[in-house]
């Protein structure tokens, strides 16, 4: 019988050693694995600690926290950083972001295509760091699903929550941006925005799944996220500037 972390890791292996299964039971499996929650996605912004060989030394020691813990955890490099990352882990892989562009002439914008080639299985999309159109954001999302993709929108309060889950995103993660990188984490500061989004986003289609970001850094944080009714987390700083970010991601999911 094969351990538990071989199930997990089974269908990304599949993909990264170029093995095509024409049935859509596999790209089924594969993409339930990504979405499995728990869930971390640990967004590596462009910190020095978290570029190039530091991406690498990041992503290997998030994927040893998934081995060991069972908690998917999903890393998100900077564009460049993909397809090495891709070449090293066999976690999930999502972009920071993509546009809601076609392939042609879009000199500095990120094509779908490009990260899907590199390795990414998902991107985020509408970060606070990156805000985008309301039909710019429906675009990507689809854009996303037709690569088999998963998505996931950034928002900042209950009302940019509801709009994003009409457009049937994967996972819609709530940011208030004020306390993103404060230390502060909204599962404690603003609770009735965690609690406020997951009632507003599962009346208007249950099969997405919340994710609680901005302020998160501790176990303590990640479970009262949970508590809330979060189905897992979306973080940087707290973990890419810890002294050691394997530990911190270990004590993030200790209470889970």
């Amino acid at each position: 019988m094969l351990k538990e972390n071989t199930k997990i890791f089974l269908c990304a292996w599949i993909e990264k050693e170029d093995y095509k299964f024409p049935n859509a039971f596999f790209w089924r499996l594969k993409m339930n694995n990504i979405k499995r929650t728990p869930i971390v996605i640990l967004n590596f912004k462009t910190y020095l600690e978290s570029t190039g060989k530091n991406a690498v030394k990041l992503a290997i020691a998030s994927e040893k926290v998934a081995e060991e813990t069972g908690i998917n955890m999903v890393v998100a490099p900077q564009s460049p950083d993909i397809y090495q990352l891709s070449n090293q882990v066999n976690i999930p892989i999502f972009s920071q972001h993509i546009d809601a562009i076609d392939a042609g002439g879009h000199t500095g914008s990120t094509l779908v295509e490009c990260v899907k080639e590199a390795g990414a299985d998902g991107s985020l999309i509408n970060h606070s760091e990156q805000r985008m159109k309301l039909a710019d954001i429906d675009v990507a999302v689809k854009k996303l699903a037709e690569k088999n993709m998963v998505s996931v929108i950034c928002t900042n309060n209950i009302q940019t929550s509801a709009a994003a889950a009409t457009l049937k995103p994967d996972f819609v993660a709530i940011e208030p941006p004020e306390l993103i990188g404060s230390g502060i984490p909204v599962s404690k500061a603003e609770p009735e925005v965690v609690e406020g989004t997951v009632d507003v986003i599962h009346e208007i289609n249950p099969e997405i799944s919340v994710l609680c970001g901005a302020g998160i850094s501790t176990g303590d944080d990640m479970k009262a996220a949970m508590d809330l009714g979060a189905d897992g987390v979306l973080l940087a700083s707290g973990i890419i500037l810890a002294d050691d970010p394997k530990e911190a991601l270990l004590n993030l999911v200790s209470k889970i």
